[in-house]
């Protein structure tokens, strides 16, 4: 089995990726309708032992609607003219998303406000009271 090295730590084996080869909408000239150089290429990402349970959700948010209700991640890439082209850039895109799933978010801290900050809070709250007690109706004399 061959091994397909996408990023530094993501290795996967070549039977988890599969090329379908699609027909590419927009301008081609005469080859529009006969030639396939789109490539639709499909990933079994939730079947992957290359992806720990972590990754695999942070895959499934990023995904979105591009992951079938079966796991498997299906990127299409018809941006080019040629198949190769076309081939290499669903790879990349594929490594992208794999990329960006395998950064673990840092957890947020919960901060409290200073007390200079309610202060300067509550005397802005004042300040705008005064301001419309200062308002008042007219006596017509």
């Amino acid at each position: 089995m061959a091994k397909v090295k996408l990023t530094p730590s993501i290795t996967l084996d070549e039977s988890e990726l599969e090329e379908r080869f699609i027909h590419a909408s927009g301008p081609g000239g005469q080859n529009v309708n006969k030639v396939e150089t789109g490539v639709q290429l499909r990933f079994k990402a939730m079947q992957s032992p290359a992806l720990d349970e972590g990754m695999r959700a942070r895959l499934k948010v990023l995904a979105g609607r591009r992951l079938t209700k079966t796991g498997v991640l299906v990127i299409e890439a018809t941006r080019f003219s040629t198949q190769g082209k076309n081939r290499n850039d669903a790879q990349v895109r594929l490594a992208q998303l794999l990329t960006a799933a395998s950064l673990v978010p840092k957890p947020r801290k919960a901060t409290k406000p200073t007390k200079a900050s309610k202060r300067k809070h509550l005397d802005g709250k004042v300040k705008r009271g005064q301001t419309k007690k200062l308002r008042g109706k007219v006596r017509g004399d």
